[in-house]
């Protein structure tokens, strides 16, 4: 009898819609893949939160393991570059969303997607980064190549209390940044300031329909809100700056001016984790292991068991969530 290991399964159907449950299954259920991993450690996202109160249709085939990420040791491989007891990393590639994913013992999966699990690192500490961590470091390597360095001026980032607004602010101020955080939960005023934060701002001075142009007040930014935040903060980004946006959380749309743009000279830089491709993925995962103070990691992320997946996917939805959910299995 094949060894069955616990995971979460999404199902949906015309009579009874979305519904999510714990089962219990074994290899011989799992997709296709040259690699498989026996996942450690994983994470909750915003995106899994989505996916699984179904709140946004993030999940696109039924039946489905969601989870984003993870963690783990290969068990199997017939990939030329992995091999039984390698220790790995996956961050999107659509597994939780058109593959199986993260949350269950097993994950098999192509070795492509895969990347080493810096020697520094546990599979906890990796799940305490996740996909938010690993995004926000591509959103400061993006203003990076844009020129936007600490001597250029204070750079600004909004949904400054979540997973990626979290390692961002950490990240940018370690780095020798000046960083504005903007928050709607100004109970969290301390703990950004403990990663390091020089000014906290609430969630309303950039939530409101933005102005063509605004007062210049930073020269770059992280932006994981979308909507009226996102056009805020182009309107006040000064001369030849640049913000890097990587999320939606307020909306998908951008009612901005063109203003910024031809004005100022002002860059929007396009993030995007789940497609981004190896070289970026292992220069991303490097400069974390070497960039990312690890004595906030503590403030960073808090561990919950593997049976509080859905609990806590409704929570960070609801934005009841700080920092970094680590998931252990």
């Amino acid at each position: 009898m094949a060894e069955t290991f616990r995971a979460v399964l999404i199902t949906r159907s015309e009579e009874h819609g979305q519904s999510v449950d714990f089962v219990e299954l074994s290899e011989d259920d799992l997709m296709e893949g040259d690699v498989t991993v026996a996942v450690e450690a994983t994470t909750v996202n915003y995106k899994d939160g989505l996916a699984i109160t179904g709140k946004a249709p993030v999940v696109r085939r039924f039946p489905m393991i969601p989870g984003v990420d993870l963690a783990g040791t290969v068990t199997r491989s017939s990939h030329p570059q992995w091999k039984e007891g390698d220790r790995v990393i996956l961050n999107g590639w659509g597994v939780g969303e058109t593959h199986y994913g993260a949350y269950a013992g097993r994950a098999r999966v192509s070795g492509d997607w895969l990347v080493p699990l810096p020697a520094e690192m546990s599979p906890a500490d990796a799940m305490a980064i996740g996909t938010a961590g690993y995004t926000a470091m591509l959103c400061v390597m993006a203003l990076e190549r844009h020129g936007i360095v600490p001597d250029r001026g204070r750079v600004v980032v909004t949904g400054a209390a979540g997973g990626v607004g979290s390692v961002a602010v950490s990240l940018l101020a370690n780095l020798g940044y000046e960083v504005v955080a903007s928050t709607g939960r100004q109970s969290e005023a301390s703990y950004l300031r403990e990663l390091g934060a020089a000014e906290i701002i609430g969630r309303e001075e950039l939530s409101a329909p933005a102005r063509p142009l605004g007062k210049e007040r930073w020269a770059g930014g992280v932006d994981a809100v979308g909507s009226h935040t996102l056009a805020n903060v182009l309107s006040m980004t000064s001369y030849g700056g640049a913000v890097a946006a990587c999320g939606l959380a307020q909306g998908m749309d951008l009612p901005a001016s063109v203003a910024p743009f031809i004005l100022r000279g002002v860059s929007l830089l396009g993030i995007d984790s789940v497609m981004a491709p190896k070289s970026l993925r292992l220069e991303a995962w490097g400069r974390l292991a070497r960039d990312l103070d690890r004595s906030k990691m503590a403030a960073l992320a808090s561990t919950i068991p593997f049976s509080q997946v859905v609990e806590a996917a409704e929570d960070i939805v609801a934005g009841r969530v700080r920092g970094r959910l680590v998931v252990e299995m």
